[in-house]
């Protein structure tokens, strides 16, 4: 999405610039105010008359899913579809019933987070609902049934807050002493405190009692792993938890993660409910495909890659960070919009960092700003290609929502592309002109040029409870917005910016504040982490809901940082395709079933 790189120049004879020598834009270090001459090299262009413009270009790696290996993917025959649907059906009815039995609190809870990391909660969405709201109504009665048991304790705290309830970090009291510490009696609770670790990264700004939980159980859980013993699942478990919190983790990732884990598992899962899950996640996989291939026909058919040969070409991954945006079945037109706009805005996005000139990036983003077809006659060829691609676009979605709600989204999603082209403008005359942004210049418009505010608009247009109402008040989700949209650009820039700076590109969250603050490219990371947890809880903060549009759009932003980390946590898992957790999760995802 907002990867850029830097190699080689492209010839283009569109409009003419001279490229000016190279200029060194330095960052000073804390110790000797070292500069940082190899880090920011920029080359800004002036304009002639006669010579051609030097082109960049990425130099990406070709994509390696292409649309005739898409369009071979095979899905299961409508026969075995049928049967397994069938089969499915039962156990989805056998599943109900268990979640409507009358069961002990702690049961019900377990069930819950069974569906849920199962990834099957959504076929039971009313029932959850139910079950959590009687909870939350006799909150008091129910923590004092619970009494001893932190794991069921910290189930409910987790299950009701990420689930939209509201409960205070008070409902862990009970296992303090009167200093206030975690008591000693929790320390050979390992599945306890493995909860309370998972429900202590849910904490809010502000609540010390769940970062004092956090610490005490990450300190206790790596006691335990050092020590060696425990079973082998439990220990799977706690070493998959203390690599990643579960709130942070992509969820369809999670979903297979869980199943195959639960395979041999000492502590056996309920068999109906993991015959249940492996049906369903291949079921939804054969959607998938479906849904890929359709995308890929699309996304070929446009023609722009053999037009416009620069540019990131990811089809499979940009629908694998939509369906990390949203994987339920009936989000399949979330999926679909999303991952075109992604296709899209990559393409708009590597025009700006690496193959426009500033000249024609200031007409471009005039265009689009305006949504003028007359004013195109003034772009060049290649992006008046882009621009038609974007225009019908979003006319087509515009229709689309007309013919169904009745409502005219287009001078939303008109709105929201020029503000997105606005914030590439801004990136790219930082470049140009040699300049470096303090850090809270930088990340204002940082979290909008990732995309967040676009990825969330178009989401809502594509939502099935979409209203006039919920289409006005898009606007009160700012805070949600920009919570998640800096955790998704400070994702982004601690996984590429290494690699982007020496190819040349504008100067990142690390190197704004390594120049801000006279520190360290150490301290400036250090610091980004600091910031990322804060984002977290502030994130946090916003997840509760009062309409089925609210829970909707709310899980979505929660999901963007989510599958942000997955692409970035190790490297640019998004713009070099022979990344190998990239190829295996797409493969994990869309292509192998589950072994039933």
């Amino acid at each position: 999405m907002a990867t850029r790189q830097v190699t080689s120049i492209y010839a283009f004879p569109m409009i003419s610039v001279l490229p000016r020598r190279p200029m060194i834009v330095t960052a000073v270090e804390h110790r000797g105010r070292q500069t940082f001459r190899r880090t920011l090299q920029v080359r800004s262009c002036i304009a002639t008359s006669n010579v051609a413009p030097l082109r960049r270009s990425g130099n990406y790696p070709q994509n390696i899913w292409t649309d005739e290996r898409v369009q071979s993917l095979t899905s299961t025959s409508t026969e075995q579809r049928e049967e397994k649907r069938e089969r499915r059906n039962v156990l989805k009815e056998q599943t109900r019933n268990l979640i409507l039995e009358q069961q002990q609190v702690a049961e019900q809870l377990r069930l819950i987070d069974h569906l849920q990391q199962l990834g099957v909660a959504y076929h039971f969405k009313d029932e959850i609902s139910d079950v959590l709201s009687r909870l939350h109504a006799s909150l008091d009665g129910v923590s004092s049934q619970l009494e001893d048991d932190l794991h069921a304790t910290a189930l409910l705290f987790r299950l009701l807050r990420a689930n939209g309830f509201s409960v205070s970090q008070d409902l862990f009291e009970t296992f303090r002493d009167e200093k206030g510490n975690f008591e000693v009696r929790c320390e050979d609770q390992i599945r306890g405190l493995l909860s309370l670790y998972e429900a202590s990264y849910l904490e809010k700004e502000g609540e010390i009692l769940l970062k004092e939980a956090m610490d005490f159980a990450t300190d206790k859980l790596k006691g335990f792993m050092e020590e060696g013993s425990g079973s082998l699942g439990l220990r799977e478990q706690v070493a998959h938890a203390l690599q990643l919190p579960l709130n942070w983790r992509m969820e369809r990732v999670q979903h297979r993660w869980f199943i195959e884990a639960c395979n041999g598992a000492d502590d056996a899962i309920n068999p109906l409910l993991l015959e249940f899950a492996k049906l369903d996640y291949n079921l939804v996989q054969d959607m998938y495909k479906s849904e890929l291939r359709e995308l890929s026909s699309w996304w070929s058919g446009l023609g722009l890659l053999e037009k416009l040969p620069f540019f990131r070409d990811r089809l499979a991954e940009n629908y694998l960070w939509a369906a990390g945006f949203a994987y339920e079945p009936d989000s399949w037109r979330c999926r679909m919009i999303q991952t075109k706009i992604i296709c899209l805005v990559t393409m708009i996005d590597d025009i700006y960092d690496v193959y426009g000139t500033l000249d024609e990036l200031q007409l471009f983003t005039d265009v689009v700003d305006r949504w003028d077809l007359t004013a195109m006659d003034k772009l060049p060829e290649y992006m008046k290609l882009c621009f038609f691609a974007l225009f019908n676009m979003v006319h087509e979605e515009g229709y689309r929502v007309m013919k169904e709600k009745g409502l005219d989204i287009v001078p939303d999603l008109k709105r929201i592309w020029g503000n997105q082209c606005k914030s590439y403008l801004k990136e790219a005359k930082w470049f140009h002109h040699g300049q470096i942004p303090t850090l809270e210049e930088y990340l204002e418009n940082g979290y909008v040029s990732v995309t967040t505010p676009m990825v969330l608009l178009h989401a809502l247009c594509a939502g099935q409870d979409l209203t006039g109402e919920a289409l006005k008040s898009f606007s009160s989700y700012y805070a949600i917005t920009r919570s998640t949209g800096m955790l998704f650009r400070l994702y982004d820039d601690m996984g590429t910016s290494t690699d982007e700076i020496e190819r040349g590109d504008v100067a990142k969250c690390i190197q704004c504040y390594m120049h801000e603050k006279g520190v360290t490219e150490e301290a400036a990371r250090k610091e980004m982490t600091g910031l990322m947890r804060k984002y977290w809880r502030e994130s946090n903060g916003y997840l509760s809901w009062n309409s089925p549009v609210e829970e909707y759009l709310k899980n979505v932003a929660i999901n963007i940082p989510r599958t942000a980390q997955f692409f970035y946590l190790y490297g640019d898992g998004y713009g070099m395709v022979v990344d190998r957790e990239t190829k295996s999760q797409i493969i994990s995802l869309f292509l192998e079933p589950i072994q039933i």
